[in-house]
């Protein structure tokens, strides 16, 4: 009897081990999500990320069960992924859910990595970069890719330091970042055991070595400053929120409200002037035009902006929808609807040219698996907050418009919403056949989604200033100046160095670049140009698919290794 209880003793007592060893897990990895968190924040604590794998990876022990580490790091992963992806939920609310439940998965994957690489006795200033910044490169292009929350991004006000980017992408700068928290962590570890301090020094010297070749590089790029084109650009911010801007009656005041900023623009000697996506609440294509009377939304739109281009001898380049008809049963059907950007030109024509957006959205601009898995697109629409399919059509022309401004031709790309976010998207747009194409490019976007509307006031979410700073580095790897135009903010003009003008010629809109969120504005400034042609433009391909490939890599070599010891 005595040994019985004895024994209900000692399985309590274990019981409480493993509640206390799960709990020290779990929060290693909360640990981790908080400064990741916190070190893609608007404000500045990007120093976090250097040391913000750190905890991450020391709870992966290889004596650790993979039945307490998986559930640990899933759990925490979907919550971090819920409190960082909050600002999706008035776009998709289940759809948010299902995404969050998707992009944790990545955490178990990475802590069964460290733990199997630990084992192996791998130095963390190889492993870490391999499987964080591999997880990275797979989730940039997985789903149709998700480029958000890498470890770069949260260093995008370092200039200096992320001018690599032009020879390794945005993917060099994680890897230096996650260098680091390989270093510090062998540095624990040898600390502890007392052994293998000269291991430690090479590494830290390594990693010191390049951290300052970095910075030499950047601060010799930072002395080249782009030359300023003639040409005067002007942007139009509207500050309408998405609940008031898809309500149809408004489609006039808001079309009004830009002619009015737009006024303002040419004014201030604009000779082009942009309008942020959708914002023109109707269909502009002339193939979808024809079929409607004169008086009819997508005919009197058109009319009025070409009006407006020819009494003012301005560019006007504008957000709205295009769409295909074609025959369905012997009846003409809207047949492909398309998210495009119109350009208008100063003698009030048209342009034959029009850009279809290439990178759709999932669940925001198509609702996934509708040929590959089609029981899990009914369930997604069964989700679906309409009652209707709104899937749009994949552009698929890189268009490049051509304008002259001050007697002097030039030609731009247009990435519409998250295009920026996408590196293949802009290197394509602006590389081609060996030259470079294009002399800058033009962001639209319609953040309206992304915030806020109570008692009258727009109240922005972190979403806003985390694109911005997203597409410094799309500036830094091609050497080309971006322009945005974005309804409720931020709109605003990056030069090749990847540097946010905190001025302009002209405008009422905040000096401060990511100061100018959840209100209406304009500005004027001059576009910098950059004739250069970087290593990352031309083999831009290799470069982020190399992490993805050495991640592969040592999955496959785990899963080798498990085959050869069950034959055993």
């Amino acid at each position: 009897m005595g040994h019985k209880k004895i024994n209900n003793s000692q399985k309590a007592e274990g019981g409480r081990q493993n509640y206390i060893f799960t709990l020290q897990i779990s929060a290693g990895f909360a640990v981790s999500a908080l400064l990741l968190t916190f070190c893609q924040a608007p404000w500045s604590l990007s120093y976090l990320a250097w040391f913000a794998l750190v905890p991450f990876a020391m709870v992966c022990k290889p004596q650790t069960s993979k039945k307490t580490l998986i559930p640990a790091a899933y759990i925490v992963s979907f919550v971090y992924w819920l409190g960082n992806l909050y600002w999706l939920i008035p776009i998709t609310g289940p759809g948010y859910v299902c995404f969050a439940l998707w992009q944790a998965i990545y955490w178990p994957l990475l802590a069964l990595g460290v733990r199997y690489l630990r084992a192996k006795n791998w130095p963390m200033i190889i492993a870490l970069p391999i499987l964080f910044v591999g997880a990275e490169s797979v989730q940039s292009f997985l789903f149709t890719g998700f480029n958000w929350y890498f470890l770069a991004h949260s260093q995008y006000a370092n200039t200096t330091l992320i001018q690599i980017a032009d020879l390794f992408g945005t993917f060099g700068i994680s890897v230096l970042i996650a260098m680091v928290n390989g270093v510090l962590i062998d540095g624990l570890k040898f600390a502890r055991e007392k052994k293998g301090l000269k291991r430690l020094e090479l590494e830290a010297t390594a990693v010191a070595v390049l951290i300052l070749a970095a910075f030499l590089y950047g601060r010799q790029a930072m002395l080249l400053p782009p030359s300023i084109s003639p040409a005067r650009i002007g942007v139009v911010q509207p500050n309408v929120p998405s609940a008031v801007k898809e309500e149809p009656k408004n489609a006039q005041a808001i079309l009004d409200d830009l002619f009015k900023q737009s006024d303002q623009c040419i004014d201030a000697g604009a000779k082009m002037v942009i309008w942020p996506e959708t914002m023109v609440l109707t269909t502009l294509n002339p193939g979808y035009r024809m079929y409607w009377d004169p008086n009819s939304k997508p005919v009197r739109f058109n009319r009025q902006i070409a009006e407006y281009a020819g009494r003012t001898q301005c560019y006007l380049l504008v957000g709205a929808d295009g769409a295909n008809v074609g025959e369905v049963n012997g009846e003409l059907e809207v047949t492909e609807r398309f998210n495009s950007a119109y350009l208008y030109k100063p003698d009030g024509e048209q342009s034959s040219l029009r850009y279809d957006k290439i990178h759709l959205v999932p669940f925001g601009e198509f609702i996934p698996f509708k040929k590959t898995f089609p029981p899990l697109y009914k369930l997604f629409m069964g989700l679906n907050p309409y009652d209707f399919d709104y899937t749009l059509t994949r552009g698929t022309e890189y268009t490049l418009f051509p304008v002259r401004l001050e007697n002097r031709g030039y030609r731009f790309g247009v990435l519409i919403c998250y295009e920026d976010t996408d590196p293949a998207i802009a290197r394509k747009m602006i590389y081609k056949d060996g030259d470079k194409q294009a002399d800058w490019l033009v962001n639209i976007s319609n953040d309206g989604w992304y915030v806020r509307f109570r008692d009258g006031k727009v109240r922005p979410s972190v979403e806003l200033a985390q694109r911005t700073a997203i597409c410094v580095f799309r500036c830094i790897e091609n050497r080309i100046s971006l322009v945005r135009s974005v309804n409720t903010g931020i709109s605003c003009l990056i030069d090749p160095r990847g540097k946010i003008q905190n001025q302009y010629l002209a405008g009422n809109l905040p000096i401060k670049g990511m100061a100018r969120q959840g209100m209406a504005g304009w500005f004027v400034d001059a576009v910098p140009l950059d004739n250069r042609i970087t290593f990352y433009s031309r083999f831009g391909d290799w470069i982020d698919k190399l992490p993805s490939i050495a991640v592969c890599l040592i999955v496959m070599m785990a899963v080798m290794e498990k085959r050869t010891e069950r034959k055993k």
